[in-house]
């Protein structure tokens, strides 16, 4: 059985995106997804892929899309996320948007990697509420970017 990780960085208000596109910049974030990722298969809807506009190198990338005849080049397609963990198998693979994949998701995550960003941005896609009757924090590193003034964690939540 696939295990699935979601990783995602929310806003203040559990806020994910504006318009199909990150509000925030934060170097910090994008290095720490990369390295966790790399490697690994990562599961993603169409407008999340595109928004992105070409396969992340170094990962297997897979789009969960109702369009049976979207393709892209070095991508692989599901029409849901159970067929996307069908075609991964036994390996981790990680979660990485957009909100309607992540609220698919959450249900069959064993782990949450989120980047909790201290200030909101007035997002028009947003991140479920995480439920801890079913999770639990079990680590979480502060800190501050000085570039754009605000304080943000890396928060690891494990299903319970």
């Amino acid at each position: 059985m696939t295990r699935f990780t979601i990783i995602v960085a929310i806003d203040a208000q559990n806020g994910i995106g504006i318009r199909n596109a990150l509000p925030w910049r934060l170097p910090e974030d994008m290095a720490f997804f990369k390295k966790t990722t790399t490697g690994h298969a990562i599961v993603m809807g169409r407008k999340t892929f595109e928004s992105i506009g070409r396969a992340l190198p170094n990962r297997r990338n897979i789009v969960v899309t109702r369009n049976a005849g979207w393709q892209h080049e070095g991508v692989e397609t599901a029409a849901s996320l159970d067929a996307a963990a069908a075609l991964i198998g036994e390996q981790e693979a990680f979660i990485i948007g957009g909100g309607q994949i992540y609220a698919d998701a959450i249900g069959h995550a064993e782990r949450l990697l989120i980047t909790e960003i201290d200030k909101s941005f007035g997002c028009d896609a947003f991140f479920p509420a995480i439920d801890t009757q079913e999770w639990r924090e079990v680590s979480r590193e502060t800190h501050h970017s000085a570039a754009n003034e605000f304080d943000f964690a890396f928060v690891t939540y494990q299903r319970k």
